[in-house]
C-alpha cells in the first residue's frame, strides 16, 4: 500500500511550540517536553514564564514553530538552552499570528477617546485615499 501525503502540516510532537489557549498563561507560547497520552503533554515555557505543567491539547494551539533536537523529557534547563538557541521568541513575535494578537490586544485596551481618535484618523485615512483614487482617475 503507498504512504499518501497528509493535509497537515503540524503534529503533537516533543519540540513543538505551543499557543496557550486558557489558564493563567492564556497567550503565552511554550514547548511540548513529553507526550503523556492522547489528551495531555508535558508543557514548559521557561523563557515565557509558563511552569512545567500537564496541560490537555484542546487547550493548546500548535504552532508552526518547533525545537529541531529537543531529546524527549528534556528538563527545564535543556528546554531553555534550545528556545534561547534557537531564538523561539523573537520568531514568535515576528509572526503575523503574535503581531495581529498584539495588535487586537491593544485595540481592546484603549478607552473611550482613543476609540474615537482612531475612528476620526481612519476616516481621514479613508478621505485622502478617495481623493488619490479620484485623481488617479481623472489623470
Amino acid at each position: 500500500m503507498q504512504a499518501t501525503e497528509s493535509n497537515f502540516k503540524r503534529f503533537v510532537e516533543v519540540g513543538r511550540v505551543v499557543l496557550l489557549k486558557s489558564g493563567p498563561q492564556a497567550g503565552h507560547i511554550a514547548v511540548i517536553a513529553e507526550i503523556i497520552d492522547h489528551n495531555r503533554a508535558i508543557i514548559d515555557g521557561p523563557t515565557t514564564g509558563v511552569p512545567r505543567q500537564s496541560f490537555p491539547y484542546k487547550h493548546l494551539t500548535l504552532t508552526p514553530f518547533r525545537l529541531t533536537k529537543l531529546p524527549r523529557a528534556a528538563g527545564s534547563g535543556v528546554v531553555k538552552k534550545q528556545v534561547e538557541a534557537e531564538a523561539i521568541v523573537e520568531k514568535w513575535e515576528k509572526s503575523s499570528w503574535a503581531q495581529k494578537r498584539a495588535a487586537i490586544e491593544k485595540r481592546r485596551s484603549l478607552n473611550d477617546f482613543q476609540r474615537f481618535v482612531v475612528m476620526i484618523a481612519k476616516k481621514s485615512r479613508t478621505d485622502r485615499v478617495r481623493k488619490a483614487v479620484h485623481a488617479a482617475k481623472r489623470a
